[in-house]
């Protein structure tokens, strides 16, 4: 009989045993699987997510909110700011580009978010649409990939915002609504906002996937709020202005210029940024800490695997003896019972975790404008694989040393 076929004649044998520590690895790799391709979808996400726009100018109070409201649209704006604002960032000379932004209302738990459309071509250069064409009247809308699809939104549709950015929602259950008919039915918004219902938008275009928070948002006129609430032109304000600098220096002279007067701040997003990634960090290390205890009950689970195997088989060992069988080939055959349990949960576990990954994108992506890709193989993924391998060979060697040891007829008393 060849090595492999005892191997796994032996591993059946016991399945029940077997199957619990395929069960343990298993779910060990899955758990730090989905750790690795979250931990890397939020760091790619955060890094890509406000493009060329190094500043952002807007109300006075916490940076991270600001930028976290303005380029992946997560929670409320810290407030509005004049409209002169724009103006005197746009007559700076170390000022490339800047645009206002103007946010709070939402559809179907989306938000909808006023902003020049220079901004797409700043930021995404020539990009075209999926389909139809970019917004150029009040009420006018393009719509990012993600709620398109989400909702069902085609060209032409119509909708009423309502008040508020309301997060949480079950997108998936919202209908658009048609021109062909149902506009009563939807004219007022989700559950804890009040819809705008005099005021009608219009589905001009669709985005392409950009693979950034762009893609779950609704994108209309900056004027949008003003028309909205009805505003006069003394009352128009904005949420934030996204800065592009001419260069590092000169987005230092415009922070210097900006921050700090009449409620005003001027924020480095990269900053905003990397404070959300060192709190990301800091909750990955504990995450760690679980994961490292895990690993060490999946060697244990295998290590008291084999150890009952050990003392099953003692007699079929010692026959194996008697028979001509070396040492060796006793030494091997619980070594490559151990890697053969754990290969088998390494399997599963990876084919887990990116499952698992999978079936949380939707989700992730909804909630934080992250996007997790369940196909995606790291770096890391060959240390787990490697990791695994080592863990299980570990396990393997102490139950594999004693029987090697044993003589013959020594296996026959035990």
């Amino acid at each position: 009989m060849s090595l492999f076929r005892l191997t796994l004649r032996n591993v059946l044998h016991r399945r029940f045993l077997s199957l619990l520590t395929v069960c343990a690895v298993a779910i060990t790799v899955a758990f730090i699987v989905l750790l690795v391709l979250s931990r890397q979808s939020v760091e790619q996400g955060a890094k890509k997510g406000y493009g060329p726009f190094d500043l952002v100018i807007g109300a006075a109070g916490s940076e991270t909110q600001l930028v976290l409201n303005t380029f992946y649209h997560i929670g409320a704006p810290t407030g509005n700011i004049p409209l002169a604002v724009l103006d005197e960032a746009r007559r700076d000379p170390s000022v490339e580009a800047a645009y206002a932004m103007t946010t709070g209302d939402n559809y179907k738990g989306y938000p909808i978010v006023g902003v020049d459309s220079g901004y797409f071509f700043t930021r995404y250069g020539g990009s075209r649409l999926q389909e139809g064409k970019m917004y150029a009247d009040t009420g006018d809308t393009i719509v990012g990939a993600y709620v398109a699809r989400s909702l069902g939104l085609k060209v032409g549709d119509t909708f009423a915002g309502a008040h508020g950015l309301v997060q949480g929602e079950d997108h998936e259950s919202a209908a658009p609504e048609h021109e062909e008919g149902h506009d009563e039915e939807h004219a007022t918004g989700e559950s804890g906002g009040h819809a705008h219902e005099d005021f009608r938008y219009r589905v001009a275009g669709i985005l392409p996937e950009l693979h950034t928070p762009d893609d779950r948002a609704v994108f209309t006129t900056v004027d949008y709020a003003w028309a909205v609430h009805g505003l006069a032109p003394e009352e128009r304000e904005i949420t934030a202005v996204l800065v592009k600098p001419a260069s590092l220096l000169g987005a230092h002279d415009l922070k210097q210029a900006f921050d700090g007067s009449s409620g005003v701040q001027a924020v480095y997003t990269s900053k905003a940024v990397s404070d959300v990634l060192n709190a990301v960090d800091q909750g990955s290390r504990l995450l760690g800490m679980l994961t490292s205890i895990c690993v060490l009950l999946a060697g244990i689970a295998i290590l008291l695997s084999l150890v009952a195997a050990a003392s099953e088989r003692t007699k079929d060992v010692g026959i194996l003896r008697l028979l001509g069988k070396s040492r060796a080939y006793v030494w091997l055959s619980l070594t490559t019972e151990g890697l053969l349990v754990t290969a088998t949960g390494l399997i599963a576990g990876l084919v887990i975790g990116h499952l698992g990954a999978y079936l949380l994108r939707d989700m992730l992506f909804s909630q934080a404008g992250i996007q997790i890709e369940p196909y995606h193989w790291t770096p890391e993924h060959w240390l787990i694989v490697f990791g695994a391998l080592a863990i299980g060979l570990l396990s393997s060697l102490g139950p594999a040393f004693r029987m090697y040891r044993m003589h013959p007829l020594a296996l026959f008393k035990s």
